[in-house]
């Protein structure tokens, strides 16, 4: 069996360089995820001899000493007969993945997990809370229970969560869902799991915190954490590499600005989750002036806030009132942050803000929803929050991301599944049942439709009517599969009440 690793030093040498910006594959990833057959230092040496001689064939070369993946979506036979729920429920199995060894750029893994789909073949951060939520619907806890530990031990092997699980992700995070996960668990198999994940709570807080403790008025920012005026802390989006990545080598190398930072501000939205958004550009329309590290996300910001309630309940559960204590002090001052710096009085939303510029930037997304989701608007706010996405964001076919509309994925008129259920849940958190009710209705009738014409379920539909168009902008073709949508479909079939273990946030 094979099981060569690429040397991570190997991204950043010519012939991978080469392969990349000649387009040798059309998906970037490919060659990234492609697995080599013997010691990458053997197959360099050789591409510097071979590429001396006349007639030097490029492809027939790496087709000779690399494996390369063929992405197949794997998705079972479609049978239109059978429903939607019949569907997902025999995907689970069609998208579980065993890989307890590295292959590749991808990290082994000791248990198995969903892998989102098609040219996704390893475990997402954000996605496998979204896809969880379906799986604790069709009573796969084995597989919701497995996936936690896989993150465990990435906290406890690694030191944080990847973006996913290639060795290119291990420079960068994604937003933070563990302890979303870990209160999903909770809900299905009792209180004592959070003493259980408390020892990785704690190492996850304090990667995304690394730093805070030397922040000053001087040196107010360091990797994923800033000191405000008011000498609060707050998280941003960041990436140890500021150089093309892998996966989008010739993307990147492209767009260039040779502006300081200029990669690092596309690996910091890649960990954001919203790769690409006008959310994070000075010029809504170009993605040139991206400016991702110098912006203090309200959704990051509220999920970092929902691992310091976690931990804070994990700390009570374990009658540890000394951190208990100290935490909650903690925890008053984020919520206070987040409603001073990121609540805009006069339109009524929650917005990022550029701590660069000390104000909040234009872009207007779904984002704003998140502090509904971890419950901490006050209720007037709520209210004009949701009357705004349900004036402004709410299209025939679900919840548009942004309000503007780009070539890029995370703008209009794309909707996302895991944005439609955190608009779904925050409107139900603050109890309007009729904004709830269109959210769920308005996006299971989207994939509902979809399906029906293709037997697909895709990663992003566009939400601005029917009849469903299966792909709408982005740096790769849209996929099928898809972890996060089958997860949401099945959340919103059953997710009525609030008492359902899903609704844990």
């Amino acid at each position: 069996m094979i099981i060569n690793t690429t040397d991570i030093g190997f991204y950043k040498r010519d012939l991978f360089k080469r392969v990349q910006l000649e387009h040798l594959f059309e998906d970037q990833k490919t060659f990234a995820d492609a697995l080599p057959l013997m010691d990458t230092k053997i197959i360099e040496a050789r591409y510097r001899e071979e590429v001396q001689k006349p007639g030097f064939d490029l492809k027939a070369f790496i087709y000779e000493h690399f494996e390369i993946p063929r992405y197949q979506p794997r998705t079972i036979e479609v049978q239109i007969k059978k429903s939607i729920r019949e569907h997902i429920i025999g995907l689970w199995d069609v998208l579980t993945r065993v890989n307890t060894v590295p292959r590749g750029s991808l990290l082994g893994l000791p248990y198995p997990y969903v892998a989102p789909g098609g040219r996704f073949d390893e475990m997402y951060y954000w996605d496998s809370y979204f896809t969880m939520l379906g799986l604790a619907v069709s009573n796969r806890i084995d597989l919701v229970e497995y996936m936690v530990e896989n993150f465990t031990y990435l906290i406890n092997t690694v030191g944080f969560i990847p973006n996913a699980t290639r060795n290119y992700y291990l420079t960068r995070s994604q937003i933070p869902f563990y302890a979303a996960m870990i209160k999903l668990l909770q809900g299905l198999k009792g209180e004592e799991v959070l003493g259980k994940y408390l020892p990785a709570l704690e190492k996850e807080y304090a990667f995304w915190m690394h730093g805070a403790e030397h922040l000053n008025p001087k040196d107010y920012h360091y990797k994923r954490v800033v000191r405000m005026e008011d000498g609060t802390i707050l998280n941003r989006y960041w990436d140890d590499e500021d150089a093309p990545r892998p996966e989008g080598y010739a993307f990147d190398v492209k767009l260039d600005t040779h502006k300081e930072g200029f990669y690092r501000h596309i690996r910091a939205a890649c960990e954001s989750g919203w790769d690409f958004s006008s959310r994070w550009f000075e010029d809504e329309k170009d993605v040139r002036t991206i400016c991702t590290t110098d912006i203090i996300p309200v959704d990051l910001n509220c999920m970092v806030l929902l691992l310091e309630k976690t931990l804070l309940e994990a700390y009570e559960y374990i009658a540890d009132t000394e951190k208990a204590d100290r935490l909650q002090n903690v925890v008053t001052m984020r919520i206070e942050a987040i409603n001073k710096f990121m609540w805009d009085d006069e339109l009524g939303v929650y917005r990022d803000f550029n701590f660069k510029k000390k104000k909040n930037t234009n872009a207007f997304t779904l984002a704003m929803l998140f502090p509904l989701f971890v419950r901490i608007s006050k209720p007037d706010r709520a209210k004009r929050v949701l009357s705004f996405v349900s004036e402004k964001m709410l299209n025939t076919g679900g919840l548009q991301t942004t309000m503007v509309n780009s070539d890029q994925q995370w703008d209009a008129s794309n909707g996302w599944a895991p944005l439609q259920w955190i608009g779904y849940k925050s409107a139900l958190n603050y109890d309007d049942k009729k904004l709830a009710y269109a959210i769920k209705k308005s996006w299971m009738d989207t994939l509902e439709a979809g399906y029906e014409r293709t037997g697909k379920l895709m990663e992003k539909y566009p939400v601005s009517g029917l009849p469903v168009v299966l792909d709408a902008g982005g740096e790769y073709l849209n996929q099928d599969g898809f972890g996060w949508t089958n997860g949401v479909y099945l959340g919103m079939a059953v997710a009525d009440m609030e008492n359902t273990v899903i609704t844990h946030n």
